[in-house]
C-alpha cells in the first residue's frame, strides 16, 4: 500500500507540471519502466515527451467507478502568453494544483496526463493533395493551441464538467480548459465491419500490453 502511495505522489507530482504551464520544462516525471526523474532544459534538447500513464496490463493503480464508466473525455488547457513563454507559476498555484491532481488520482478519474512544450518547439505538416509543408513554430493563435491535458474516465459528461470546476485556475491570468469526450467502437456503427473493429480491438489490446 505505502509504495502504491508513493507511486501516486510521484504521478500527482507529474500531473502538476504538465497542468500547470504545459511543460516549457519537464519536471519530477514518472516513468514506469526507468523510475522517477528529473529534467531541466530548453526546448532544443529535443527530449522525449512527457506522459504519465495510470493503466497498467492488468489493471489500474486505483479502482475506477468499481470498474465502471461510461465515456473516456480529453480534457486539454488552453495555452497562454505565458504559457507559449514558459514562465513558471507561483507556489500557491503548485500548491492548489496538487491537492487537486490528487484527488483525481484517488478517485481512479485519470488515465494519463500530459504537458506540452511551447508551440515554438513544435511543427505543423500541411497537407494539400500529394504534396506536404512543414510550417515551424512559433504559432500565433495562442487561445486555439493546448498547452497540457488529461485523459479522464467518467460516468457522465456532467462528472468531467464537476471535476473542471473543481480545479483551480491553470495559469496565472485567465484561461480555458476544453472538455471533449472520445469516440468509442459503438459510435462508428456501420462504418465499421465487424472484421475492423475485430483487428482495433487487438490493436489496443497490443498497446495495452506494450507490445
Amino acid at each position: 500500500m505505502h509504495s502504491v502511495a508513493r507511486k501516486a505522489r510521484s504521478i500527482v507530482h507529474a500531473c502538476i507540471a504538465s497542468m500547470l504551464f504545459g511543460a516549457g520544462m519537464r519536471v519530477g516525471g514518472f516513468s514506469a519502466r526507468h523510475g522517477p526523474k528529473r529534467f531541466f532544459g530548453p526546448c532544443r534538447f529535443r527530449r522525449g515527451c512527457f506522459v504519465v500513464s495510470m493503466n497498467g496490463r492488468n489493471g489500474r493503480l486505483f479502482p475506477l467507478h468499481n470498474g465502471e464508466f461510461d465515456m473516456r473525455v480529453m480534457v486539454m488547457v488552453k495555452a497562454t502568453a505565458d504559457s507559449e513563454a514558459g514562465r513558471m507559476p507561483r507556489r500557491e498555484l503548485f500548491e492548489a494544483m496538487d491537492k487537486f491532481n490528487e484527488e483525481l488520482v484517488e478517485a481512479g478519474v485519470v488515465r494519463a496526463a500530459e504537458g506540452l512544450k511551447p508551440s515554438s518547439c513544435g511543427v505543423r505538416v500541411a497537407f494539400s493533395g500529394d504534396k506536404r509543408s512543414v510550417i515551424d513554430g512559433p504559432f500565433a493563435e495562442t487561445k486555439e493551441l493546448v498547452a497540457g491535458f488529461w485523459l479522464w474516465e467518467v460516468g457522465s459528461m456532467q462528472e468531467a464538467i464537476d471535476w473542471v470546476r473543481r480545479c483551480p485556475p491553470p495559469h496565472e491570468a485567465d484561461g480555458e480548459i476544453e472538455i471533449r469526450p472520445l469516440y468509442e467502437m459503438e459510435d462508428f456503427g456501420e462504418a465499421i465491419s465487424p472484421d475492423m473493429a475485430e483487428r482495433e480491438e487487438r490493436l489496443r489490446a497490443r498497446m495495452e500490453s506494450g507490445r
